[in-house]
Order: C-alpha cells, then structure tokens, then sequence
C-alpha cells in the first residue's frame, strides 16, 4: 500500500512542514518579531455574544497561523493552527470549538463567556519560516442586574436629620451614579458618597434635597437603575 501523500502548499512547502515549523517556533522560541496587530470587534464585549479578533498589518508570502491563549507563544495554550493554501485548521489544546480562523488570520469566538477574558497571540509564519506575531486583548462582561436602594429612613427633619441611601448590587467591576428626580445628582457641601460611590450621606438634610433618588449600575455593555425611592423632609 502507498503512504498516503503530503498535502502541498502554494510555494512548494509542505503542509506537514508548516506543522514542523509551528512546533519549532513554540518548542525552540525561534525568532520572531512583533509587527502584527490585533484589534478586539467589539471592544468590549456582553456575555453569549460573537467577538472577533481582527488582524491588521500582515506581512506577505505567509504559509499559516497560529493562534494561543495568552501573551506568549506557548504549544501548551495553542488554540489552532491554520494552513492557509489548504484551508485546514488543526486545533490545539485550548480549542473548545467555538473558534473559527478565517483566510486573513482572524478568530472569530462564538457565545463568549467571562472565561474568555484575556490577552491572545497569533503568530503569523512565513513560507522561510520566521515567524511574525501580535497580541490583543478580549474582554467579556456580564450584563448588569437591577439594583435596589437601602435608606436608613425615608422621613427626615430638615436641619436636624441626616440621610443615608446604599446602593445594593451583587455586580463587579461597576460605576455607580446618583440621580434625582430623573437629573444627575448634583452633589454639594452637605453630600458625601463612600469609596465607588455606593452609599450616599446627606447631613444635614434639607427641603430642596426632597424627591424621588435613584441608582444606576453600570459597566462597558450595560446600565440598569433602581426603582425610584422618595424621600420626604419636614420642615417648620
């Protein structure tokens, strides 16, 4: 029987070869240089959604690439490898299958999820065998939930009392803004808001301070507010 024949790149270079050089590249840290760039589609990027890692700035006469998790050439991180002229994907330890490389070099993922997070690297390998890489990060986010208020009391005498409003959320990585009366509140010398803005001190409190406070959560793909919370002030 005869073995089964080398599929063959434009060029004269083997399939098999251009795996050869990947494993070189990776197992003996043959030189590269850094000229490719890697920009995130999104940027930033909600939970489920398709994120694609789009390359700029490739050099010609490449025969594959090679696509890792993380900032560093490692076989052990490699997601897949790409053979261009024969359009054949060989994936690597990291592949889970929602990973797609198309002719340019891109990754396109699929239903990211927050494990996702993190820098990438492609290498790019030429038909000599050198290699030129790039890294870019992805990052994914969980949609905020809707948060609620905490007041300390919701009537207040004013001159006398003080008021305090905590913002309640279980989300990470978030901003915190203040509303009143559908208007960002405009804080003053009586306001004083803790460490990310979470809890709101009025003191003392006074009669134009009443109206209807909100919260808003928020993070690079999402914003929810609370339902509306009405603070009363007594006055004489």
């Amino acid at each position: 029987m005869e073995s089964p024949s080398v599929p063959t790149c434009r060029g004269h270079v083997p399939c098999r070869g251009l795996l050869l050089a990947v494993s070189l590249l990776t197992s003996w840290s043959l030189p590269t240089t850094a000229q490719l760039t890697v920009e995130s589609v999104p940027s930033n990027a909600a939970q489920g959604e398709e994120v694609l890692l789009r390359v700029h700035d490739l050099p010609g006469f490449l025969a594959g690439y090679v696509w890792f998790k993380g900032e560093s050439v490692d076989n052990n991180r490699q997601i897949a490898s790409y053979v261009i002229d024969t359009q054949e994907i060989h994936p690597g330890p990291e592949y889970s299958g929602r990973e797609t490389i198309y002719p340019n070099g891109s990754l396109l993922f699929q239903k990211v999820t927050q494990k996702d997070t993190g820098y990438y690297t492609l290498l790019g390998i030429k038909r000599n065998f050198q290699g030129e890489k790039g890294t870019g990060q992805l990052r994914v986010y969980q949609p905020v939930r809707k948060p609620s208020i905490r007041a300390r009391n919701t009537t207040v005498t004013e001159h006398k009392d003080a008021m305090g409003l905590t913002c309640l959320t279980d989300d990470t990585g978030i901003s915190i803004q203040w509303f009143l009366n559908n208007q960002s509140l405009w804080l003053t010398d009586r306001m004083k808001l803790s460490q990310g803005n979470s809890t709101l001190i009025i003191d003392p409190v006074r009669r134009e301070d009443a109206g209807s406070y909100q919260c808003e959560v928020s993070n690079p793909v999402s914003s929810s507010k609370s339902d509306p919370l009405w603070l009363d002030v007594q006055y004489k």
